[in-house]
């Protein structure tokens, strides 16, 4: 059987992380500056991210999550030094806007879980973060820099990370080739928009998402900016007006 984390070199100091074993396919990132390194997301949770990470960096390691919801935040308990956005902290606290029953569902839908997996024992990370963001900040690793963007849309609380430097845009779930999420009562479709308008106005090189495919043109950010636009001018971009395909993306309302 194929093992639960396929491991991708970025570059020489950047790595993705990826659980191809299940459909949403997330993708996790450890930046490694001089002192530190960064994980952004850790998963599902159903297998230990940390071993993983230590077979890539010997330095600390501080978790981040692009967003509190359950495939995010997996591996979270493997790192007790980890940082959140104030607007999601009731999720931490036991306040997330759904059943963990909900959530194990979402956990065996089409994925191959490794034999003997108890589902039934599955948790959603609790915690308190170590450091609190709320967006504009910078995380400093050691000669490498990233710029926390608050990005709101699919979540309160969503980041995306910048780091000019190399180019980098990390975006999280606002923007990947597949179906956006944007209809679940705690996203706004409306913010979804100026996050897109926000993140469009960076030079990036190179995207990097939290799901599906990593081939990725920064001409995408664009086209789901203007294709968001689009839905606001004819009245469509709220909740309940339906799936928009636009072929390689498509953004469920």
């Amino acid at each position: 059987m194929r093992p639960w984390f396929t491991t991708d070199r970025i570059d020489r100091d950047t790595y993705c992380i990826s659980e191809y074993r299940h459909w949403e396919e997330t993708h996790c990132y450890l930046l490694s500056g001089a002192e530190r390194s960064l994980l952004i997301d850790t998963g599902l949770g159903i297998c230990d991210i940390a071993d993983v990470v230590s077979e890539l960096t010997a330095l600390p390691v501080t978790a981040v999550a692009t967003h509190i919801h359950w495939d995010h935040i997996g591996g979270h308990k493997f790192y007790p030094d980890f940082y959140a956005h104030a607007a999601e902290l009731p999720w931490l606290q036991g306040g997330f806007p759904q059943t963990i029953e909900e959530i194990r569902g979402y956990v065996t839908e089409r994925c191959d879980l490794p034999e003997g997996y108890d589902v039934g024992q599955y948790t959603f990370f609790q915690g308190t973060p170590t450091a609190v963001l709320h967006g504009g900040e910078r995380i400093e690793l050691g000669g490498r820099t990233l710029e926390v963007l608050h990005t709101p849309g699919h979540s309160p609380g969503h980041i995306c990370f910048w780091e000019a430097a190399r180019g980098y845009l990390f975006t999280g779930d606002l923007i990947y080739r597949g179906t956006l999420t944007a209809w679940f009562p705690s996203t706004d479709p409306e913010a979804y928009l100026r996050s897109a308008e926000q993140i469009a106005m960076l030079p990036a090189e190179r995207i990097l998402p939290a799901h599906h495919s990593l081939d990725i043109r920064p001409e995408l950010v664009l086209r789901v900016r203007d294709q968001l636009r689009r839905l606001k001018k004819s009245g469509s971009l709220h909740h309940g007006s339906g799936t928009f395909d636009y072929g390689d993306w498509a953004i469920q309302l």
